[in-house]
Parts: C-alpha cells; sequence; structure tokens
C-alpha cells in the first residue's frame, strides 16, 4: 500500500473540512458546554483539516487577541465526543470523522513579523 504524505487536500477534503468548520463554529458562537473550562470563552475556528478517508478531523482553534487556547485543549478534548455528534447530526457522512484540537498560531506569528517589520531599523532598511 502506498503512502503519499505530501500530497495536496482534494476538493471532497477541503469541502468536508469548510463544513465541518461552519459547524463548529455555529455550535462555539452558541458556547452550549457543560464543561465549566469552556464557560464563557470564545473559541475561533480558523481551520479544519481532514485526513483523506475522512475518519480523522484536525481543528485550529484560536481566541482571538489572546494566546492562551492552550489552556483550552483539555476541555475541548472532553467535549470532542459531543462537537463529534454534532457534526454527525449536521453533514452527511457514512462516518463522522474523530475531532482533534490544535491551536492556530499561524496569527501569533503573523503579529511577530509584523512587529519586526515596524521596527525602526527594520523599516528604514525596507523603505
Amino acid at each position: 500500500m502506498k503512502r503519499h504524505t505530501n500530497k495536496a487536500p482534494t476538493q471532497r477534503q477541503l469541502r468536508v473540512g469548510e463544513e465541518i468548520r461552519h459547524v463548529l463554529a455555529g455550535l462555539f458562537a452558541r458556547t452550549e458546554f457543560r464543561d465549566p473550562d469552556l464557560a464563557g470563552i470564545i473559541i475561533t475556528v480558523t481551520e479544519v483539516r481532514v485526513s483523506p478517508d475522512l475518519k480523522q478531523a484536525t481543528v485550529y482553534v484560536t481566541r482571538l487577541g489572546r494566546s492562551d487556547v492552550d489552556k483550552c485543549l483539555p476541555a475541548l478534548k472532553r467535549v470532542a465526543p459531543f462537537l463529534r455528534s454534532q457534526v454527525a447530526h449536521e453533514i452527511r457522512l457514512r462516518v463522522a470523522p474523530e475531532l482533534s484540537f490544535q491551536p492556530d498560531t499561524a496569527i501569533d506569528y503573523a503579529m511577530h513579523i509584523d512587529g519586526l517589520l515596524h521596527k525602526p531599523d527594520v523599516a528604514r532598511d525596507l523603505g
């Protein structure tokens, strides 16, 4: 059996990932969780990457304006079965994918690079 590790996602993977992102974003907007660690916390789903067999989904999350999303990961892992059942209810798939959560560090990285570019000595060299 051949494995394609660096293969670009298919249109189906992209479509399913976007549908899952949409469902999860709606669930996080309503914040209807019984887990006290998620009470009052606004979580943004930035991306969902789905495995080629559609059985695994990696959900990238962030808290806009905050860099402490890592503290939410254990609680997100606890509510993952509930979220998976909600995804299964909303999206027609043979098998609802297992959800795993990862922090999205792209925004923090972009803010860091922006800060570097605005330093006087760097701005002088660029201008």
